[in-house]
């Protein structure tokens, strides 16, 4: 007997000011803590000067919320940025994977294009539909997008707990 597999979407939300990506992170959060969404990790990714891109954690207080998620969608999308990405840990090279067979070529192009044109991104990880809601609540992305991913949600929580006891032992 087959068993369904959850869903797991992927939002992108591209801003221009950083700070206003960590306010939406906080809506985020929010919106996690009330039950509105499930989430699976969130974070933040910046672009600094020299164009480099940083990772920030999405809070350790919602415990598999370490951003390695975040680390793992901006591997895929840049490939060469994961060397600079060192602290997320080794267990991304896995989520890569995951993501890898979970977007099509475009999907990926398309979403590259987009992380591209902005100095900082929302990225979060959930287990149902997130745009609407984080449309609701008053995010304030200059462009987002949203991504069924085609993964089994259970082997995808297996690889986000692997990473965050890794980030822990570090």
């Amino acid at each position: 007997m087959s068993r369904e597999k959850e869903p797991v979407f992927l939002f992108l939300g591209v801003y221009d000011d950083p700070d206003i990506a960590r306010d939406d992170l906080s809506i985020v959060r929010d919106l996690h803590d009330a039950k509105i969404i499930g989430t699976y990790d969130a974070g933040i990714a910046t672009k600094d000067a020299d164009g480099d891109i940083k990772i920030s954690r999405g809070g350790s207080e919602h415990g598999g919320w370490t951003g390695v998620a975040a680390g793992a969608v901006v591997g895929l999308l840049f490939p060469p940025s994961i060397l600079g990405m060192a602290a997320i840990g080794g267990a991304t090279g896995g989520l890569i994977g995951h993501f890898t067979r979970g977007l099509s070529r475009s999907d990926v192009k398309d979403l590259g294009e987009l992380l591209d044109e902005g100095q900082a991104a929302l990225i979060v990880l959930g287990k149902n539909r997130l745009a609407d809601e984080l449309d609701k609540a008053g995010i304030r992305a200059a462009k987002r997008t949203e991504r069924k991913l085609e993964v089994d949600a259970s082997d995808l929580e297996t690889q986000l707990n692997a990473a965050a006891a890794e980030l822990d032992t570090h």
